[in-house]
């Protein structure tokens, strides 16, 4: 009894809840699944890294590693996961949208067989408009950091 709500929330978040809380799909979709989500607050995306990712045909050859702006657009869905989760958004009606990306710092190459690990944290917020700072990490290593926003849209019906 009395337990407290934030130990029995659902902090883990698979594959068919971000299919259903992101428009993103393959060969786009970067996040595998998520982790420790905690309301208007933080998530931790996770993606399995694997040498059938379409970008590992022309990047690079031979050596391949992971586009950097892909590990930001990674930490970015996660963060629409998260937004979505946190203000119930109806994926009908709505879409979250990308704004803007700063200090941007890329560290260390992902590659093929790497689990990249999306730390995603709310700076600040109001209303349907979140900012972010993230951090993407291998093996605790960190592969690239950014600060970014994103909004919740109304979508145009057809």
């Amino acid at each position: 009894m009395g337990q407290d709500i934030a130990e029995t929330a659902q902090t883990d978040i698979d594959i068919a809840e971000i299919l259903a809380r992101i428009p993103h799909r393959y060969p786009f979709l970067l996040v595998d699944r998520a982790e420790d989500y905690r309301p208007h607050q933080s998530i931790v995306g996770i993606k399995c890294v694997t040498v059938n990712e379409p970008f590992f045909q022309g990047h690079f050859p031979g050596n391949p590693v992971m586009p950097g702006v892909l590990i930001i657009e990674a930490m970015a869905q996660t963060g629409a996961v998260l937004m979505s989760k946190s203000l119930e958004v109806d994926t009908e009606g709505k879409t979250i949208f990308f704004m803007s990306v700063d200090n941007a710092r890329f560290r260390n190459p992902v590659r093929p067989g790497d689990v990249l690990r999306m730390e995603v944290e709310v700076t600040r917020s109001r209303s349907t408009i979140f900012k972010f700072k993230g951090v993407a990490k291998v093996n605790e290593k960190v592969a690239a950091e950014a600060e970014f926003a994103a909004m919740v849209v109304e979508t145009p019906t057809k």
